[in-house]
């Protein structure tokens, strides 16, 4: 049985118990828990999507993600009966079992205004999207009371391995004052997930990175400069820092312009340092790559500080072309981070159609 919370005014001498509000409850319960997930207690998520229409045709109330890539169905009594609500969540449970990685990169994009799911993981979590999701999830049922009946449903069920629990919450109000007492059927600190076959991405080559060109109105960086002396970059900021240490060397990068489309592809040859420390030939000698004329005029802004200067990753240029003929199809990889790993079957089939990816000789 869940914890029935109680909560007292002391005031001076004066002591009153603070009313429980039952009229309203669900619906602000509803309002809250949508504004500030965290208040579930469940760690830090990530929602996928509010009102999420299955196959069926029902609307789950919040879905989410938590950083091991494990789904949450968190459905609100409402104006529904406890045992109506658990119902239900077993049927989405059904549902999202079998959704697959690009089945929840597109919820999340239609739920965000198109924005792209492993960017959002990644800015949200500060890491990449693990190559497995999905390999478990947790049905949450939230309600402000359950009857006894229904309970001993939730426990039976558990008892067969359904990851079902149950959070109540107390909504109380002092005057203009609001209150929510939070306690659960059981710990979820203790709960076991129940696992199934995870839904991976498409297996990673361990080589072809997707770089994005960030050109931009400060003139940190220019694609016609990174195609005359053989580099990708970035930098002015510590995440743009991390990313392009993650290109190795050997590593394939297909750079892309956002807006624009894929522009080149190429060998990474040294690893990443900071543009001050960046050499070239130009007019036959080997110089500082801030002494070579650049259309980047503003690459050396702020090299002087290691957290915040451009960073630079030398390329050996393989097929590349000027930004007026990028290569875009409807349905290739597209991605708001630096770097990520490029392994969409469909995007690295057409450029590897479309571009000579391979060293002369090869």
């Amino acid at each position: 049985m869940p914890v029935k919370f109680g909560l007292w005014k002391v005031d001076g001498a004066e002591i009153s118990q603070v009313p429980r509000s039952v009229i309203e409850s669900e619906q602000r319960l509803e309002e809250i828990i949508e504004a500030r997930i965290d208040i579930l207690g469940l760690g830090r998520l990530l929602q996928v999507g509010r009102q999420v229409i299955t196959e069926f045709g029902k609307r789950i109330d919040v879905l989410a993600m938590d950083d091991k890539g494990d789904l949450y169905v968190i459905e609100l009594k409402k104006d529904r009966t406890p045992r109506e609500v658990v119902a239900q969540s077993l049927e989405y449970g059904f549902w999202v079992q079998s959704l697959s990685f690009e089945a929840v990169a597109e919820l999340y994009a239609k739920h965000h205004a198109g924005e792209d799911f492993e960017s959002a993981f990644a800015n949200h979590f500060e890491t990449d999207v693990p190559d497995a999701i999905n390999a478990g999830h947790q049905l949450i049922v939230v309600a402000t009371g359950m009857d006894t009946s229904t309970e001993q449903i939730v426990d039976y069920v558990r008892g067969y391995g359904v990851p079902i629990n149950v959070i109540f919450f107390e909504y109380l109000q002092d005057g203009e004052r609001e209150y929510l007492a939070r306690s659960w059927l059981t710990d979820p600190e203790v709960e076991s997930l129940v696992s199934s076959t995870s839904k991976k991405q498409s297996p990673w080559n361990q080589s072809d990175f997707y770089v994005a060109v960030g050109e931009n109105e400060w003139k940190h960086r220019d694609w016609d400069d990174m195609r005359t002396y053989g580099f990708v970059s970035a930098g002015h900021g510590e995440k743009y820092k991390r990313a392009m240490g993650n290109l190795h060397e050997g590593a394939r990068v297909w750079a892309c312009i956002p807006g624009t489309g894929y522009v080149g592809v190429g060998e990474v040859t040294a690893t990443a340092v900071p543009v001050a420390e960046f050499e070239v030939q130009y007019d036959g000698q080997t110089v500082s790559i801030l002494q070579a004329p650049l259309k980047a005029t503003n690459m050396a802004q702020e090299s002087e500080d290691p957290e915040l200067s451009e960073y630079v990753v030398r390329v050996q240029w393989l097929d590349t072309r000027p930004r007026d003929v990028a290569v875009w199809e409807k349905g290739m990889f597209a991605n708001q981070n630096v770097v990520a790993k490029l392994r969409q079957p469909f995007t690295l089939q057409r450029l590897n159609e479309l571009f000579s990816p391979s060293p002369t000789g090869d």
